[in-house]
């Protein structure tokens, strides 16, 4: 199955929650996700039973890779119960989660016993005042290194540590975390700071580039090109010469990835989105309870991939004011 542009579907992400016990910055800023803000009823999250049959049917299309995001999915109750019923699904080849690991000690256990393959860690930094800041709820790093520590041990890796950098906020603070997490056997990503949704005050002059942060490490720990581990994989990666392990770079902003992608995202309540800065989704939850078989809902996502145009990223500079975009904390990154 075939989008406009000869995208193939291989990716689904389904968010569970678009609540989290963090405000990174720029994601859920406190001035937009305050004490005040109303989250999502638990009666419009999608159920477990409603995310199965939307990933089985998903899967009789074309997906073999299925994550679970949020929000952070890790504060859905019974989320391990989840990731079981998944994992029953033939076909799924991939099976993993993104979370700020911040609750990963208590779950990593029996995320693993459920069945999930991998996960990958937000952690902006390895300085614990930076990190405490960009969190916004004064959270240290020890509680993710920690919880990073139990993944692994549960053998949930090897492990990916991403970290959005924003010029001004951490950008002095990457060249520590390549020497902290350089030999460990994870991989560390350093993501540009992305313009998704419309609370999170992106401007261009925040962005540092993925060129920028990739010479600033080489200058230090020499780092050699890898080759792609699959097609339309997002980040390009690179070696330590010496043979320390690898890091990542996804450089959204100023080298855009949209002829390759093949994710298709499925939000907290049930809309599906085929673009990561979509202004608007197919609503899927409705399908679901409305009593219309797998067949109606297989038609609606084939209609959905068919027509779907989506290249945000390669022409940002036309669409940067566009009122309205979907939150990251409803659709994961």
């Amino acid at each position: 199955m075939l989008d406009t542009r000869n995208r193939p579907l291989r990716d689904l992400r389904i968010s569970v929650t678009d609540r989290c016990n963090f405000r990174c910055t720029y994601c859920m800023p406190k001035e937009a996700f305050g004490s005040d803000y109303e989250f999502l009823p638990r009666a419009n999250l999608l159920t477990f039973e409603e995310i199965d049959r939307l990933a089985r049917v998903a899967v009789s299309l074309g997906v073999t890779k299925v994550r679970l995001t949020g929000g952070e999915p890790l504060m859905r109750a019974g989320i391990s119960s989840l990731v079981r019923m998944l994992r029953e699904i033939p076909g799924i080849t991939d099976l993993t989660m993104t979370t700020n690991g911040s609750m990963l000690t208590r779950h990593a256990d029996s995320l693993a016993a459920a069945g999930l393959d991998r996960v990958s860690v937000s952690l902006d930094a390895i300085d614990d005042d930076v990190f405490r800041s960009m969190n916004d709820v004064g959270f240290g790093v020890r509680g993710v290194l920690e919880g990073i520590e139990a993944a692994a041990y549960a053998g949930l890796g090897p492990i990916k540590i991403n970290a959005v950098v924003k010029r001004g906020v951490n950008a002095h603070a990457v060249l520590e975390m390549a020497r902290y997490f350089r030999g460990t056997g994870h991989i560390l990503r350093f993501i540009e700071f992305m313009d998704v949704g419309t609370k999170n005050g992106w401007r261009l002059d925040d962005v540092v580039s993925g060129m920028e942060i990739l010479r600033l490490i080489h200058a230090r720990f020499p780092l050699e090109p890898m080759e792609p581990m699959y097609a339309g994989e997002v980040a390009r990666r690179y070696r330590y010469a010496d043979g320390a392990g690898e890091i990542g770079i996804i450089a959204s902003v100023t080298a855009p990835f949209c002829g390759g992608c093949t994710r298709l995202r499925i939000s907290a309540e049930g809309s599906a989105y085929t673009c990561l800065f979509a202004s608007s989704g197919r609503n899927l939850r409705s399908l679901l309870r409305s009593g219309s078989g797998d067949a109606a809902l297989q038609t609606t996502l084939e209609e959905l991939w068919a027509e779907r145009s989506d290249r945000y990223s390669e022409v940002r500079s036309e669409h940067t004011d566009r009122p309205e975009r979907v939150e990251m904390s409803y659709i994961g990154g």
